[in-house]
């Protein structure tokens, strides 16, 4: 094909609700800006032909040469800067930048950046509801809900954004006023070269941050740069100043700061240990911002959740039944089994689906010493099988209709039937949320 030379400076690269918001955003500034997507028909092209006519649009296979005439590309999320078309752009000089790079350059109030391999929505949604309660005029999103450029001009004094590794990967420095890696665990091990890869995308987040809040309990939370940041902390059974932790007492546990008794956890609504953390988190990034402890409590105290994530679905014949589909890395499901295993019973594990060629091995001794047996679906059941390594009596079904079906069989009275995939779903499913509705419409019709 001829070469395209163009004096456009910007290439948006992936469209979507993100290519989209990058769009409206520097088409607001009076950029000139293209578009190039692989697919055919990307979701979003109807809406910007209709409202930006005149900007140029590529569609199919990305060529090097149709990228040549542009000296900023910015990537969609979920386009591998990897794409040879994308790396030849940047070894003639062009700039490759993200929605969140276009975002930090443009916010014009403080900014809570919040990722992690697990918990991050969690964290990022009760963040935005505490600092709401506390009077914030406050705009959340991200990786969840609404793109973050699409937040500027709404009138906020405060930003919660849930980053994921593949935004951060694309963001030179976010400058947040408080900002966390939750916990690393292997994950998208099908876009990354390796754990370590995927490690110093997520560490991105850290620069240029007035205060970390790091997770004592995984070293992967730690900044690698330590400097001029100031650190909050957060992790199980901790007597340090500055650091939110638990301790026990003839009350229950406590979530505590410092030597201060804050709440029980027994007040909280959340299932699970993990779910503990993420208050901790939470409450460790509102300090941060200057929130009010009491209104973090009181909101601590009745938030309910996230649907598919540890959602408490039925009892029946004595078996608790959790739909916790959003797990969708090992981690996850590491997490769930240990938070979930009931006082007086076992876990039947339901799990399996698209794997993104992580290592199931982590799963071994969590499965031994809490599942009565594991019933695996989806395209990677039969490597999960092999890692799991017959520690318990596992089964492989067809659908998750019978999956469900074989678990209230092999559960006894006072087990729990836990659906955490620990896989991703589009083997079977749409997303993790269709997957989860599926799994909640077969349990409330039994």
């Amino acid at each position: 094909m001829s070469v395209i030379v163009s004096d456009r400076r910007t290439l948006i690269v992936g469209l979507g609700k993100t290519g989209l918001s990058c769009v409206r955003h520097l088409s607001g500034q009076g950029r000139e800006v293209a578009v190039a997507d692989s697919r055919l028909q990307p979701p979003g092209l109807d809406e910007l032909r209709s409202r930006w006519p005149d900007v140029p649009v590529y569609l199919g296979e990305f060529e090097a040469e149709r990228f040549s005439g542009f000296n900023e590309l910015v990537v969609s999320p979920g386009i591998s800067i990897a794409e040879p078309a994308i790396k030849a752009a940047a070894e003639q000089g062009a700039r490759i930048r993200g929605d969140i790079d276009l975002f930090a350059e443009a916010a014009d109030a403080p900014i809570i950046a919040i990722t992690g391999s697990n918990g991050k929505t969690t964290v990022t949604t009760l963040v935005g509801d505490m600092a709401r309660a506390a009077g914030r005029r406050v705009q959340v999103g991200g990786n969840i809900g609404t793109p973050a450029l699409d937040l500027l001009g709404q009138g906020a004094d405060l930003y919660v954004l849930e980053l994921s590794s593949f935004q951060l990967e694309t963001t030179e420095e976010l400058g947040a006023l408080a900002a966390t890696v939750l916990n690393v665990s292997d994950d998208h091990m099908d876009r990354y070269p390796d754990k370590m890869a995927y490690y110093q995308a997520k560490q991105r987040i850290y620069r240029g941050c007035r205060n970390a809040i790091v997770n004592l309990d995984d070293a992967l939370s730690t900044p690698m740069a330590m400097d001029s940041i100031r650190f909050l902390c957060f992790g199980f059974n901790r007597v340090n100043p500055e650091t939110f932790s638990t301790r026990d007492d003839e009350h229950g546990t406590w979530i505590t700061f410092g030597l201060d008794n804050l709440l029980l956890a027994s007040e909280l609504k959340l299932m699970g240990l993990h779910n503990l953390s993420n208050v901790m988190a939470a409450l460790a990034l509102g300090h941060a911002a200057g929130l009010p402890m009491d209104v973090m409590l009181e909101v601590a105290r009745a938030f309910r959740g996230l649907p598919h994530r540890c959602e408490f679905v039925r009892t029946l014949n004595g078996v608790d039944y959790i739909n916790d589909s959003k797990g969708t890395n090992v981690g996850a499901t590491v997490a769930a089994i240990e938070s979930l295993v009931p006082d007086h019973g076992r876990i039947v594990l339901i799990a399996g689906g698209e794997g993104k060629g992580a290592d199931f091995h982590p799963l071994q001794e969590p499965v031994a010493s809490c599942c009565r047996s594991v019933v695996l679906i989806g395209r990677d059941a039969g490597l999960m099988e092999q890692a799991i390594a017959k520690r318990v009596p596992v089964t492989q079904a067809e659908s998750l209709a019978d999956a469900v079906s074989a678990a209230a069989e092999q559960a006894h009275e006072g087990d729990r039937v836990l659906f955490s995939p620990a896989c991703a779903s589009f083997d079977m499913f749409r997303d993790y949320g269709e997957r989860g509705d599926c799994f909640r419409s077969l349990v409330e019709a039994r």
